[in-house]
């Protein structure tokens, strides 16, 4: 399992180095209550720390991210809503859980913590499948991928971060996806582009759990 590798003496360097244009603007108190996230190398290697508005800037930092995909033993795979008031791909079908690495967790403390706010979730094994670097024309993250299985799960979705949750059939997450002539695949606009191309590349490895 990948683990981030975090400096042994202080902090990682705060990115974007600041110029001496920054040093003379006026602080912006907004920007102190941004969240850190740790700066990262496809390794795992912490090189740096930057706020959220950065890592979603043209710059696109390596910061990782944390995903569980939640199946039962009927071979079903849940699902959540993303609200509709996102500004990226609200209202849309994604991973069961998601969520960005604050600066100083662990992969296994950041997937508890989003798990528990998303879902109230946190009595179960996490079991680590893969991690992987994803672009998109916003950010671009290293991914790290986790599974939990299991028929007593309880779910509550918290209303003030998605819209609802459920499981789905392979059947029915297979009706709202299409291939093109190169083989890469395509969500109908239900299912988000990310889980499209994740749940397609890991469906063998997920369902060999059960």
């Amino acid at each position: 399992m990948l683990e981030l590798i975090y400096p042994v003496d202080g902090y990682a360097p705060m990115l974007p180095l600041p110029t001496a244009a920054d040093i003379l603007r006026p602080k912006d108190p907004s920007a102190a209550k941004e969240e850190l996230m740790p700066i990262v190398e496809p390794s795992g290697l912490v090189v740096g720390m930057a706020r959220r508005s950065y890592c979603h800037s043209e710059a696109k930092p390596l910061h990782p991210v944390v995903h569980l995909h939640i199946l039962n033993r009927n071979g079903q795979i849940y699902l959540q809503q993303r609200s509709f008031t996102k500004d990226f791909l609200p209202g849309m079908w994604d991973t069961a859980v998601g969520g960005h690495v604050s600066y100083g967790e662990s992969l296994t403390e950041a997937l508890l913590r989003e798990s528990t706010e998303e879902l109230g979730f946190s009595k179960y094994n996490p079991i680590y499948i893969c991690s992987y670097v994803f672009e998109s024309a916003r950010e671009k993250e290293l991914v790290n991928v986790f599974a939990a299985v299991g028929s007593n799960f309880t779910l509550t979705p918290d209303k003030s971060e998605l819209e609802q949750g459920r499981f789905w059939s392979e059947e029915e997450i297979d009706s709202h996806l299409s291939f093109d002539q190169d083989g890469n695949v395509q969500s109908d606009g239900v299912i988000t582009p990310n889980f499209a191309q994740e749940f397609t590349a890991l469906r063998k490895q997920l369902f060999s759990l059960l």
